[in-house]
This record gives structure tokens, sequence and C-alpha cells, in this order.
């Protein structure tokens, strides 16, 4: 297929409807067969929004993970929720997520669920629609989790997860996925101290399964939770080591730097193709469509049209939909108007 020049994509997460946050603190009151009709609606809803807004690549919008990263755990046999671990109250911030301790050796017996969510997404979606499958990678999957005595580290954590996520990308492969997200943020968040050498050695053996049957992505961004920013800000230190990922789209957050390091994606471009973020998902301005033309520009400069997708700088779960449809509406005008030129 000929790649489509300035492309838009997403992340994956789409924000729930009010209806659906709802219904899910009072699952109690619900049968089974209403939770898999509520699910499928909005599955429906999240690939409405989406193709209305005028998108080449949509997700299922995550519309079963009440958390993208936690809501795997309870697929994972194997650890019990650690509530002393967490602060209560006071200002939104990541030590208020769940955590959990680990007390066995880490399991997926019925694998992670992301073959489900696809099956359905590609049953829902209309015919030829571009789709996109999520996951997170085992170094961001470790993150909720204490090792206890059964681990030495978060190292140990990630390498116990890593099989689990592999075979997951392996099944997603056979069920028919044509692009792949592994969302590695912690990654990103992280490089500044961590070993990134490490880190793209993991990433590496995690999608050594699927290389060349599927397009590969990864998502890597300085955090989002409450739309808050846990890492330090910067592109630098993923370089050079994350020119070594095995991928064929780098995506990355680029508003929220102001797109003062534009210039540092251009050698991701010379050997993937890149997904800039051009919409702010952490802020409730709505983007123009003269704001993100002008925020295209400034990726053409560094990056060819070919290579160049344009997303939001993180999933937009974090974001209200009615600021989401607007924003990611006007960011494909854009993009349109922008291809046409290009």
């Amino acid at each position: 297929m000929q790649p489509i020049p300035i492309k838009t994509t997403v992340v994956g997460s789409w924000p729930f409807p009010g209806w659906l946050e709802f219904a899910s603190q009072n699952l109690e009151k619900f049968g089974p067969a209403d939770v898999n009709e509520m699910i499928e609606d909005a599955v429906v809803n999240a690939i409405h929004d989406q193709v209305a807004a005028g998108l080449d690549v949509i997700s299922d919008g995550e519309q079963t993970r009440l958390d993208f990263n936690l809501s795997f755990y309870g697929f994972i046999k194997g650890i019990v929720p650690n509530h002393e671990e967490t602060r209560k109250y006071g200002p939104p911030a990541h030590d208020q997520r769940g955590k959990h301790s680990i007390i066995e050796p880490l399991t997926a017996p019925k694998g992670l669920g992301v073959v489900e969510e696809y099956k359905r997404l590609k049953r829902l979606a209309p015919e030829g629609q571009m789709l996109k499958a999520s996951i997170p990678g085992p170094y961001t999957l470790s993150g909720r989790m204490l090792p206890g005595e059964i681990y030495k580290d978060r190292w140990e954590i990630t390498e116990a997860l890593l099989p689990l996520v592999a075979k997951e990308l392996e099944a997603l492969v056979d069920a028919g996925a044509h692009e792949i997200c592994i969302d590695e943020p912690s990654m990103s968040c992280y490089a500044y101290k961590e070993d990134t050498k490490r880190f793209v050695d993991i990433f590496n053996r995690t999608v050594k399964g699927i290389v060349g049957k599927t397009r590969i992505g990864t998502h890597l961004c300085f955090g989002n939770y409450k739309g808050r920013s846990v890492g330090k800000k910067t592109i630098a230190p993923m370089l050079p080591d994350f020119l070594e990922l095995t991928v064929d789209e780098l995506h990355s957050e680029m508003t929220i730097l102001n797109f003062a390091e534009i210039h540092l994606l251009e050698r991701f471009a010379e050997k993937m193709d890149v997904a800039v973020g051009v919409i702010d998902v952490k802020s409730y301005y709505i983007e123009t469509v003269a704001d993100v033309k002008e925020r295209i520009a400034k990726c053409l400069q560094h990056i060819p049209a070919q290579k160049l997708a344009v997303a939001s700088d993180c999933g937009m779960s974090q974001t209200a939909r009615w600021a989401t449809k607007q924003k990611i509406t006007n960011m494909c005008l854009a993009a349109k108007a922008m291809r046409e030129k290009a």
C-alpha cells in the first residue's frame, strides 16, 4: 500500500462517554449481557467519533481499559492490590495510581485481552478502515508492581512480563492486526536516568517474533496521568540509542515541548517513520486548523511528508470528549490541507 503523506493517526485511547464511566462505577447493577452490550456500544461510539473526525487510522479507543496499564493487571496472576503504598488525598499525581504486590511468579494463562479487543474492533469498524491495536510494553507494564520476595527489582519484573507481552503480540498478528503500537512511555520518561541501551534491548526482544509480520509502532511520552507529566520533558537523552528500536513508526510528544526539539526527530526519520504530537492533550485550548497547519509545517522542515504522521501528544483518555472531537477534527482538516500542498 502506498504510504499516506501526513497520515492522521491516534495513540490508542479515546475518552469514555459519561454513561460508560458511570456504569463502570456501578457494575454490580448490571448482568453479563448488559456489560457486553455496554462495551460494544462504547466501542461503536469511539469508532464513530474517530471516523467522523476524519482520522486515517483508528483504534477501539481502549474503551475496555479503565487505565491504559493497570487494566492489564486483571489478566495477570501472581499479584494483589497494595493500597498501603498509594497516597489517598491531595492533588492528583502518579503516587495515587494503584500499586500491586507480587506474591508468586507472574503468568497470564488467558492472555492479556488485547486479541479480543482487536477482533471486536475489526468486526465493528467500517470495511477498509485502517486499524491500530495497542498494548503496553513490559517495562511500562511493570511500573505499578512491587517485587516483594519473588523478584529483585523492576528489571526482573520486566523480564518476567516480556514473554507474556510477546505472546500477546504474536496472537494479535495471527488475528490479522496490521498495525500494533507497543506503548513504552516509562522508557521515555526515565531515559534521562536509566540505561537506554537496556531499554532498546528489552523492546527489541519483545517484538522479535512479529518483525516483518505487521507494522510495529511505539509511543513515547512523558506521562499523562490526570493530564500531568512525570518524566523529564526532553527527547535528547533518548539519542542515539533509541535509533536502534525495531519499529516502523515512532511517535513522540512535541506540542508539550513547544516544538523546541522537533529537529531531533530528523534523526529518527532517517531510520523510520515518525508520528508527531501536534495536539496538546493537557490543555483545553482548542487548536485551530491554522494552528495545526503551522505545526505541521514545522514538522515538514525535518521529516518528509511520506514519512510523517500526525497525532495528539498522548492518548485522549484524560481529555473531555467534547474537546477531543474538536481538537482531532481540526487536526485532520489541517493535515488534509497540508497533504494537498505536499
